[in-house]
């Protein structure tokens, strides 16, 4: 058998050795024979090639020959039949493990393959797994770990089918076990035009994260000796660069299925960065259903969904969500932020994603994140308004721009509308025949009889549709003001006309019948036509102040049990776990509260038992109205509350009130009455100073 080896390397030493430096070298290399268990009969074998050696190198006339022969291009030895195995030990500690194992793995096969139970045997397979692990360690150096494994899986296989060196193939095992990251590593990190290699090494990933039990690494037994969570951690976020935003979504998604709690929230972030990335809302907007399903211990997710409510343009939700978060600290600096709070949730969620979602994505380019590019795309323009058209909310371009809009443009705004609705032409409405003609359909034979009363008071009704119209403008006014409704399409435009023409004409039908009929049953008791007469000299003042002691009775009869009218005196909730009833009570001293203060009747002080936040957020709404000239009358009653989480520094609760509220100007006339039943709210306590307070509260849910 000949070797790659020459004399020089056997001994070790170097071609231009002193015959002192080949002798001294030829005694350590005796005193340092191999302990790993090789036979005696090989170790001799061993000894002696050595000692060849010497004496050929240490003798002038035959080194001078030898070296004749290596410049005439001689590189190898040869060996006889009973030296190879002693020849392959001495190849192996020259340092060539590779050059070792695959003649020894040759040896071992058929038809050089030895006699079993012989010393042959025993030497060329304990040799076989000396060379691959050493073999495996010289690749790692090199950094080819893909090489690396391909030794250890050889050489376990070898050791396998020769049923010998069980330890040293649970060796060789915890080797090629250790090394799967690096392999992992090495696969993943190559050209994307090797796409076997990567598409194997993105395998090898999730079958490494499934047996450590997830990214949490929960199966203790796998692999804990040798990657624990800490240095697993160092490891994936090494290699997380080398993946593209969708292979991250596949695979964390599929580790969310396998019951992985880390890898949901894994999957929220990379879809949350395709989506901004790319411009894909629908991306965001299912980021935000994934989220909502993470129940992550320790998670304060409100701050997260407010910054995916803001890029789908909930500008309301969004701001509620921060409110609602459980770190008291980030609610400081959004109440103490210098301008105001929607430039503070835009400047969070800025930050947020440059640094924790678009880094770490073999396909996304990290950059400096542009808000305004983002609203101001088609794209993502045209998916915000059919989520509005599905939730009745309006985009974020419309609250920016209604935040800019100056009182002469609202004004004017509602002065053309005014202006177009009466110079509408009856025949003109959306309908055929226009008012007269739906006035005539609503008519009844009871009406017909009763038409000479009806046309004998023409002024009553005249002065009271009247009134009725300059209240419909009025609304119709604030509501274009709100929704900013000439920037939107002339479609639009036409269809909210066609919508109040259309209520306009069955009000006033509705009017005619109820007015006739009231005619006629004073007619019906004999009470003289005058009497009605004398009504015409009373004053709109006069109408409105009957309207609103009729809706203030109504008002007072919605609460058959009244709400705590002392509210200062409310105990604070100090106890860790408060009842449902404890919580009822403190909710309905806030409602009973702020009902008084909007009205105009006090002061509102509960800051015992509600966070300075809310507090300050009504206020701002009593200055709001003052500056409008008008107050709020309102009343509600709890119908129902249900828990719906707790912990042990935050409460949420689902009620649901029957809620009627009034806008009425100072002058006492009635601007608009909303009544809801139910009205669903969440309301959330926190645990602060010993005591729990309301925190905040989400409405029309």
């Amino acid at each position: 058998m000949e070797l790659p080896l020459d004399h020089f390397r056997l001994i070790g030493v170097s071609s231009s050795a002193s015959s002192e430096e080949i002798l001294r070298a030829f005694q350590l290399r005796l005193d340092k024979t191999p302990d790993e268990g090789f036979t005696y009969e090989v170790l001799t074998q061993r000894s002696e090639l050595l000692r060849l050696t010497a004496d050929l190198l240490t003798d002038p006339e035959s080194r001078r020959e030898y070296e004749n022969l290596l410049l005439d291009g001689v590189s190898g030895l040869e060996f006889s039949s009973n030296r190879e195995v002693a020849g392959l030990i001495l190849l192996w500690e020259s340092g060539s493990p590779k050059e070792a194992f695959k003649i020894t793995r040759k040896a071992l096969q058929p038809p050089q393959t030895p006699a079993l139970g012989s010393s042959r045997e025993a030497d060329l397979t304990l040799l076989a797994a000396l060379t691959a692990r050493d073999s495996a360690i010289k690749e790692q150096q090199l950094r080819s770990y893909s090489n690396a494994a391909d030794f250890l899986h050889e050489g376990i296989q070898l050791l396998q089918r020769m049923g010998k060196l069980v330890e040293r193939r649970k060796d060789l095992e915890e080797d090629l076990a250790s090394l799967l990251p690096y392999r992992i590593l090495d696969l993943l990190s190559r050209d994307l035009n090797d796409q076997e290699s990567h598409a194997k090494g993105l395998n090898m990933l999730e079958n490494l994260i499934i047996k450590r039990g997830g990214l949490e690494g929960n199966n203790k037994s796998e692999y804990g000796n040798y990657l624990n969570q800490r240095e697993f951690e160092a490891f994936f976020q090494q290699i997380k660069p080398y993946l593209t935003v969708q292979e991250q979504i596949n695979l964390f998604l599929e580790l969310q299925k396998r019951g992985s709690l880390e890898a949901g929230f894994m999957a929220f972030l990379s879809m949350t960065a395709i989506g901004f990335a790319r411009r894909k809302p629908e991306k965001i907007f299912e980021a935000r259903r994934i989220l909502k399903k993470l129940n992550l211990s320790g998670l304060d997710s409100m701050p997260l969904m407010g910054c995916l409510d803001l890029l789908l343009a909930d500008i309301d939700q969004a701001t509620a969500r921060f409110s609602s978060s459980s770190d008291e600290n980030l609610r400081d600096w959004l109440n103490n932020y210098p301008d105001n709070k929607l430039e503070a949730i835009c400047s969070f969620c800025k930050n947020w994603l440059e640094n924790d979602v678009l880094i770490g994505y073999r396909d996304i380019e990290s950059k400096e994140v542009d808000l305004d590019s983002w609203f101001e795309d088609n794209e993502i323009q045209e998916f915000i308004e059919k989520l509005e058209k599905k939730s009745n909310k309006s985009s974020f371009k419309s609250n920016l721009q209604n935040q800019r809009i100056k009182e002469d443009s609202s004004t004017k705004i509602t002065e053309d509308f005014e202006s177009d609705l009466n110079n509408v032409e009856e025949g003109s409405l959306p309908w055929p025949g226009g008012i007269k003609k739906e006035y005539e359909k609503l008519d009844t034979q009871e009406n017909k009889i009763n038409d000479e009363i009806f046309m004998n008071k023409p002024i009553e009704v005249y002065k009271y549709l009247i009134e009725k119209i300059a209240e419909l403008k009025f609304s119709f006014g604030e509501f274009l003001k709100e929704k900013d409704i000439l920037r939107r399409s002339p479609y639009t435009i036409y269809l909210y006309a066609f919508f109040i023409l259309f209520t306009l004409g069955i009000g006033i039908g509705f009017l005619r019948n109820n007015f006739k009929k009231s005619l006629q049953d004073k007619a019906v008791i004999d009470k003289p036509l005058i009497a009605l007469d004398e009504n015409q000299n009373r004053s709109n003042k006069d109408i409105n102040q009957e309207i609103k002691m009729k809706s203030t009775n109504e008002l007072n009869s919605i609460n058959e049990k009244p709400i705590a009218t002392n509210p200062t005196r409310f105990k604070e909730l100090t106890e860790a776990s408060p009842s449902l009833e404890e919580i009822r009570k403190l909710i309905n001293v806030w409602l009973t509260s702020k009902r008084n203060y909007l009205a105009g009747k006090s002061e509102i002080n509960l800051s015992k038992i509600v966070r300075n936040g809310l507090i300050e957020r009504t206020i701002e709404e009593r200055r709001s109205d003052i500056k409008k000239g008008i107050y709020k009358e309102i009343n509600s009653k709890i119908l129902n509350i249900d828990l719906e989480s707790q912990t042990s520094s935050r409460i949420v609760v689902l009620v649901e009130l029957n809620y009627l509220e009034r806008v009425i100007k100072n002058s006492g006339e009635l601007i608009n009455e909303t009544s809801l039943s139910p009205l669903k709210v969440k309301y959330i306590l926190g645990f602060s100073k010993k005591s729990w307070k309301l925190v905040d509260f989400v409405s029309g849910l």
